[in-house]
């Protein structure tokens, strides 16, 4: 049962196509998630379109999404998304080219530059000018999958042969034949300039928390990225792929608290005081005020307060709650959005369920 939506063309990213259904396994607590393989099979059985593994400093993204990834038929397969501390380029590209093999051809490679925090504490690696070390992390990505000539790079962050050691390394090609030489490559982005390098860059963009009211600002951004890539025919083809969250109940607020824990958590205790990218994104929002409340709560560890800090307006303009007949009316205007897939998540007997509500 293929499950898609309707669109109509709009200004900016192309949207005369159907929104198509993801599902977000995200990345793991302490453990494998009990039923992520369910989940991931119920998806691939209703005619989702992908299927999308995360990390962070914990399980990796790459393992899970080839575990479960060979349990179905028809999903692509994408890392929402694979740190690029992590690994240097020419392993993240090594990692995509064998799993676009192993799946034929149904690889998404979805790459981060994440925060300080991570990068720094966790990878050990420098965080400074992460948008001129996505340049040229994806470039690197671009010339291994082409696998045209030994790639060779001489950046400011990235050096192919090292610019040191023992002064013998070499230019090499990958002994492995891409099974696409054009392996799409999306980044998670959430600041002005980070959105608009996606554009010109990538082939997609993983936001975060979307907002419809905002819609006018991302194309606004999308725009001077796809102008600055000098491809006029870019903005048909590109990808948004974004979280949407789900949480029906007849009671609004019953459902709402099942989402304010994820929006207190991004928006209070993700990353330093000063450099939370997420609590940014709630400023442009225009909730100054509660975002300065919660991170304030959650940094002193008064969770439970930062929690019920989230108020109702707030989740709503990122999430989808209350009875079905809301959902489905509020639904209209993420449907005009330049959104191209719906990232959903939850467990294996709900997808049904979200689907038709979407639908």
């Amino acid at each position: 049962m293929p499950v898609a939506i309707e669109r109509t063309r709009v200004s900016g990213v192309t949207t005369d196509k159907k929104i198509k259904l993801g599902y977000s396994v995200g990345y793991w607590s302490a453990g494998p998630p009990v039923d992520a393989l369910e989940g991931v099979k119920e998806a691939d059985r209703l005619g989702f379109d992908s299927v999308w593994t995360a990390e962070a400093y914990g399980s990796d993204c790459f393992t899970p999404l080839a575990w479960w990834g060979a349990n179905t038929e028809n999903v692509k397969l994408g890392t929402g998304i694979a740190q690029m501390s992590a690994r240097t380029p020419t392993a993240t590209a090594m990692a995509a080219m064998t799993m676009d093999h192993l799946s034929g051809g149904r690889m998404i490679l979805g790459i981060g530059a994440s925060g300080p925090q991570v990068v720094e504490g966790w990878y050990g690696q420098p965080y400074p000018k992460p948008l001129a070390r996505t340049r040229e992390y994806v470039k690197i990505l671009r010339d291994t999958f082409a696998r045209e000539a030994p790639v060779q790079f001489d950046g400011k962050h990235y050096q192919l042969p090292f610019d040191g050691g023992m002064g013998l390394g070499k230019p090499l090609k990958s002994t492995l034949h891409p099974y696409r030489p054009d392996i799409p490559v999306y980044l998670a982005a959430e600041g002005p300039k980070n959105v608009s390098l996606s554009a010109e860059i990538c082939d997609g963009w993983l936001p975060l928390f979307f907002t419809p009211k905002e819609d006018k600002w991302y194309r606004e951004r999308l725009q001077i990225g796809f102008e600055a890539s000098g491809d006029p025919s870019k903005a048909d083809r590109f990808e948004v792929c974004s979280p949407l969250w789900v949480s029906p109940d007849d009671d609004v607020e019953k459902a709402a608290d099942r989402i304010r824990p994820v929006l207190a958590l991004y928006a209070g205790g993700m990353g330093a005081k000063n450099a939370n990218f997420h609590y940014d994104v709630f400023v442009r929002m225009g909730y100054q005020e509660v975002a300065d409340k919660v991170q304030a709560l959650y940094l002193e560890g008064r969770k439970d307060e930062a929690i019920a800090a989230i108020p109702l307006q707030m989740v709503e303009d990122v999430a989808l709650v209350g009875p079905i007949e809301k959902i489905q009316e509020e639904l209209t205007e993420w449907n005009k959005s330049c959104i191209t897939t719906f990232l959903l998540s939850g467990p294996a007997n709900m997808l049904e369920l979200f689907a038709g509500a979407l639908s």
